[in-house]
């Protein structure tokens, strides 16, 4: 039940009253009420004039009510009096092109607008400002949900987490960096500098392996991280531990048009020419298939040679030596040339790999194997039954198939070999460590005309943390106003129980899956 429905709505929608009405355009537009009909229709007028009839009993929903302008700029949501879908893409709205204010409360939550610029809200200064400060005493801010977690931990010795969440784009991995800055800052001491600085170089490293440029994002995470920030009892840190899951593996082999593979291969390709890197046989990303396929090799105001020696960098300060750094690009460029490698198609329904192809033969030796070897089980492939073992050829596309799901595999065991690097180097003292604060970098939501079965992995995880968020803030909330009898209009919101249901729920959408796994395909002639 509704505010709205527990009210004599004829007091509300009398004539002249402010309404949004919806728009094809603009979403939502400005509109009064000319009259007003209950449960029969509604006649509203918008700023140009127009007038437009709703017919309530075809079951079209009123149009929601606006609230007094003097409310608009408030910097929690929670304050309006009318709280839906029009009235805070407003208040957002006319924050952020009015004030140039980015952030706003919705009760616990934190509302983040991505300004996709750089702006002047996280220098040392600003971190101090917010120390010690309890949340509502100065302006919305990732530092002010940073500090409300640490002094909460402080003072209750609780273990918190820091859940960002939000649309591929939204700027989730920049708020999680803060975060870790605002704690790395305020929680060091003197003798914990080095642990601080272990902390950050973590950045540049996951990013170049983990992120990638997408249609909506220059610099989008490609898989979900959860960082644990570890504080012995005096509350400085003294470690952390990095989850990461959900890789987009997919992305190694295939990129659609305007977006790039991981950013680490076009690093490398700029840092070809470096004396440590010739022996890669490294070119323009042009010459590489599984670089090229976007056709956007170079992003806008951003220089990969930078951003690799940055990363080198990074890596040193974290104790990952020349030689595992020297293994690691070793690998990665094995995967560029082995997207290069050349199939002819063959009689009998086989393939072949010419010998003397330059890129198995780079490839071959930066993985260190056999140019023979490599060649035959690019083209072959093994059934085991019983006792015996059959090799069989490949045609042309199920070893490309086999190839990219080995370079795919390759890819994804480098990525969680530097993520136990990583950890190793972030290790406090177990007996140090007293509390922890969790950060999760949850992967974007997206939706494409055609999703993998990747997309609809990270999609289920986003809606598992959606309800959640529903589970704390409406649902537990309002089960204690039922138990302490206080009188309380419910607010409506969308459950997304049924969704996560049809996808779990026995013989579900996994289910379903398994099952088809477990069938052998069959040919149609």
């Amino acid at each position: 039940m509704s505010r709205l429905e527990t009210m004599d709505t004829s007091a509300l929608y009398t004539k002249g009253t402010r309404v949004w009405i919806s728009d094809r355009d603009e979403v939502w537009k400005d509109g009064v009420v000319v009259s007003y009909t209950p449960r029969e229709n509604i006649l509203v007028s918008d700023a140009a004039g127009t007038e437009t009839l709703i017919a309530l009993k075809d079951g079209s929903k009123i149009p929601p009510l606006r609230n007094p302008e003097i409310l608009t700029m408030e910097n929690n949501l929670t304050t309006m009096s009318y709280l839906h879908e029009p009235a805070v893409l407003h208040s957002l709205s006319q924050r952020f092109t009015l004030s140039n204010n980015i952030y706003t409360y919705c009760g616990i939550v934190l509302v983040a607008i991505n300004p996709y610029c750089d702006v002047p809200l996280y220098g040392n200064e600003m971190i101090w400002a917010y120390k010690g400060q309890q949340i509502g005493q100065l302006d919305p801010h990732i530092y002010a949900i940073s500090e409300d977690a640490y002094s909460e931990m402080k003072t209750l010795g609780r273990n918190q987490s820091i859940i960002v969440s939000g649309e591929s784009g939204a700027g989730k991995t920049v708020s999680a960096k803060y975060a870790m800055r605002y704690f790395a800052t305020v929680a060091g001491n003197e003798q914990e500098t080095a642990i601080e600085r272990r902390i950050l170089s973590t950045n540049p490293i996951m990013e170049a392996l983990g992120n990638a440029k997408t249609i909506r994002n220059d610099n989008s995470s490609r898989f979900g991280k959860y960082v644990e920030l570890e504080f012995d009892k005096e509350q400085n840190i003294v470690g952390a531990h990095i989850c990461t899951y959900l890789l987009e593996k997919s992305r190694v082999v295939f990129q659609a048009k305007n977006e790039r593979n991981y950013h680490i291969f076009y690093q490398m390709c700029a840092v070809r020419d470096l004396p440590h890197m010739k022996h890669l046989h490294l070119k323009h990303p042009d010459e590489f298939k599984y670089t090229r396929l976007g056709r956007a090799p170079v992003i806008d105001n951003v220089d990969d040679r930078t951003m690799f020696l940055d990363m080198g960098v990074a890596m040193t300060n974290l104790g990952i030596s020349e030689s595992q750094q020297a293994f690691l690009y070793s690998v990665l460029a094995a995967i560029l040339h082995m997207g290069n490698i050349k199939f002819t198609e063959e009689r009998n329904d086989s393939c072949s790999v010419d010998g003397n192809d330059e890129h198995l033969k780079i490839a071959a030796k930066l993985l260190g194997l056999e140019v023979p070897a490599l060649q035959k089980w690019l083209c072959h492939k093994t059934i085991k039954a019983r006792n015996e073992t059959i090799v069989t050829s490949l045609k042309v596309k199920d070893a490309m198939s086999g190839m990219e799901a080995f370079v795919k595999h390759i890819y994804a065991s480098l990525f969680h070999w530097i993520v136990k690097l990583l950890n190793a180097a972030l290790t406090g003292g177990k007996n140090e460590t007293t509390n922890f604060i969790g950060i999760l970098d949850i992967y974007g939501f997206e939706m494409f005309d055609q999703n993998s079965f990747e997309q609809f992995c990270i999609n289920y995880a986003n809606e598992k943390l959606q309800q959640q968020f529903n589970q704390h803030v409406f649902k537990l909330e309002q089960a204690e106003y039922i138990k302490e009898e206080i009188k309380w209009s419910f607010i409506d919101f969308t459950d997304n129980q049924p969704c996560i249901d049809l996808i779990e729920r026995k013989m579900g959408i996994i289910d379903l899956l398994d099952e088809q796994c477990k069938v052998c395909r069959t040919v149609q002639g």
